[in-house]
């Protein structure tokens, strides 16, 4: 196992620079543009430009990757971010700031699709959980320290661009001087919205509210955090603390979604993420102690949401679509994300900054009424029936390679010898809960 991590050690940390850079610019984005004026609407476009271009990265890097390679697309990727980052450095606009927003989401959905593909392909079968168990690990690290690097600095000068432009470059490195093998294609997975849809209605909606309501507090928590007075270093605990306790809430979720019905659960989760909006929205609370408990409680519900949904999707998949109905959930959810963070933007700009809590909320109560109806109409999966829970990172940095390189053996061999002839496409049949 130690012989096997050396010999992915330069992925791993390719990896690990790519979302570090990640987390540097996704904070100082919405952070300087508070500073320097601009509206909550137009910082809501970030997120929205981010999203974008994300989806688009997943779906288009497999064509770019098969015309020019791995290791020439993957430099081609970070060096557009790093210049992404220093345009919005030198063109302090809105204007400029949503479509170079854009750019950057696509760069690095497609750095972290070949990262993905390269860990894959050298991951033997037996190791691959705990590989990937690590790459999620360094990924959550890297992406925590990224944002929590801002406590150490003036987010009005050009330093923390500057930093996340030469993180950035550093992620070129330890790909383009390694020598491991260009690995197999890339994964492609195609938006097939009605075979989503007929697989499992109440995973197609989850996954597609929780895109609108994580999108927005991913997008806007820093300038709501700033908005009720919090300093530097509080705005980045206040953005760190929801994704550390997403991350520890998923081992208790995932045991308790695996013995009950799943959609009890996600109602469960959903009913505290409201009581979280609730308290954010009602009670006009400015204390920072206070702010940042209650931003554990919202990140450890809305975050430990998404697997639960993915697991309850694959409960009623069949076998060879495995990879394709995670896949297309996950793009499911950048649609989610591309509406989320513009409604949110939109809301603070007219009715002040704890209105992002009643676009998060209205996310919230829309999932658990449409749970509760499914609940009350189509019959649990049997226990027997049910696949394995198995955690995720967040989906704002997943790709479908993300899906690929976390399935188990069994999925990867039902979705090669079933799924080869139409990927991406899921089986029609009539919609069950």
């Amino acid at each position: 196992m130690v012989k096997s991590l050396f010999s992915l050690g330069a992925l791993l940390l390719g990896s690990a620079f790519l979302l570090f850079a990640g987390g540097v610019n996704a904070l100082i984005l919405p952070i300087r543009g508070e500073a320097e004026g601009f509206t909550a609407a137009s910082l809501g476009l970030l997120g929205t430009g981010w999203a974008i271009g994300y989806v688009a990265g997943c779906l288009r890097t497999p064509a770019l990757v098969a015309r020019v390679g791995h290791i020439r697309a993957f430099g081609a990727m970070c060096a557009i971010a790093a210049i992404a980052v220093l345009i919005s450095l030198v063109l302090i606009t809105p204007w400029v700031w949503i479509p170079v927003r854009a750019l950057s989401g696509f760069c690095f959905a497609g750095a972290a699709m070949i990262v993905e593909s390269w860990l894959n392909e050298r991951t033997e079968a037996s190791s691959r959980g705990r590989v990937f168990g690590i790459y999620t690990m360094v990924n959550l690290a890297s992406t925590t320290a990224g944002q929590m690097v801002l406590m150490l600095g003036d987010a009005n000068g050009y330093f923390f661009f500057v930093l996340a432009a030469m993180v950035y470059c550093l992620a070129l490195l330890p790909t383009a001087m390694s020598a491991t093998t260009t690995p197999r294609p890339l994964t492609k997975v195609s938006l097939n919205l009605r075979g989503l849809w007929r697989n499992s209605p109440i995973a197609f909606f989850a996954v597609l509210m929780v895109g609108v309501s994580n999108a927005s507090f991913g997008t806007l928590a820093a300038v709501y955090a700033a908005r009720v007075g919090l300093t530097l270093g509080d705005i980045a605990l206040f953005a760190s603390i929801p994704i550390l306790a997403g991350a520890a809430m998923q081992i208790p979720v995932g045991i308790a979604s695996d013995r009950l019905d799943r959609r009890k659960v996600l109602i469960g989760i959903a009913g505290f993420a409201l009581l979280a909006d609730a308290l954010f929205l009602l009670t006009g609370v400015t204390n920072p102690v206070v702010v940042l408990s209650l931003s554990a409680l919202f990140g450890a519900t809305v975050f430990a949401m998404y697997p639960v949904i993915v697991a309850h999707a694959n409960d009623h998949a069949e076998p060879g679509t495995y990879i394709q109905v995670s896949g297309g959930l996950l793009l499911v959810y950048g649609l989610g994300s591309i509406i989320g963070p513009t409604a949110a933007g939109v809301s603070m700009t007219l009715f002040g900054a704890s209105s992002l809590f009643a676009v998060t909320g209205t996310a919230h109560v829309l999932l658990l009424g449409f749970a509760v109806v499914r609940l009350r109409t189509a019959p649990a999966v049997t226990t027997e029936n049910k696949v394995a829970f198995q955690s995720k990172p967040m989906a704002r940095v997943s790709t479908p390679e993300t899906v690929a390189f976390g399935a188990d053996q069994a999925e990867l061999d039902a979705d090669q010898s079933e799924g080869d002839e139409a990927p991406g496409d899921l089986a029609e049949k009539d919609p069950r809960e």
